[in-house]
């Protein structure tokens, strides 16, 4: 069968070839596109998959298989549309959902052990690096006892107020 003169199985490997670019190209360049607050229902990540995947299994029946036209194209949405749904359900939500940060709240400090980098003088504030296994933090320190703090002593980390940790000289 053929569409406006050109053969089934050209107009799909186009759509195939369009359409995989066009995804392949907005995985990589997605950070560009979220700030577009659009429903689920308009993601495109899932529209372009769905011609993707529609496009290659219709590709595919039309080459390989003697079906009809029409029924090519009825298995090729069926089959487009479980392995959207089935990406979506499986991969996109849960990888949407998860949320990984490397960030901290001052509550998390109290209780930990940092190194004093710039001497904290009495009344005064020095800071305090604070390492972890991702990373280090460095934070503005005053002495909780209210006494001078030399650098490169290993503190205890008391409290925390307004962004400032009060710290008290750890003994092992």
């Amino acid at each position: 069968m053929e569409l406006f003169g050109v053969p089934l199985e050209t107009v799909y490997l186009y759509g195939l070839i369009i359409f995989g670019g066009l995804t392949f190209l907005f995985i990589l360049f997605n950070d560009i596109f979220s700030g577009l607050e659009l429903p689920d229902i308009f993601n495109p990540t899932l529209i372009f998959s769905f011609l993707t995947v529609f496009f290659a299994s219709g590709f595919l029946l039309e080459s390989l298989s003697g079906l009809n036209a029409g029924l090519c194209a009825g298995i090729s949405l069926i089959i487009s549309f479980t392995i959207v749904t089935l990406l979506n359900v499986f991969v996109l939500i849960p990888i949407s959902s998860a949320e990984e940060s490397l960030t901290f709240h001052d509550n998390d400090l109290r209780g930990r052990v940092g190194r004093v980098l710039t001497s904290i003088p009495v009344d005064g504030f020095g800071e305090v690096l604070i390492e972890s296994i991702s990373g280090s933090i460095a934070k503005t320190a005053a002495s909780y006892k209210n006494e001078g703090i030399v650098s490169d002593t290993k503190v205890l980390i008391i409290e925390v107020k307004n962004g400032v940790i009060y710290v008290m000289p750890h003994q092992d």
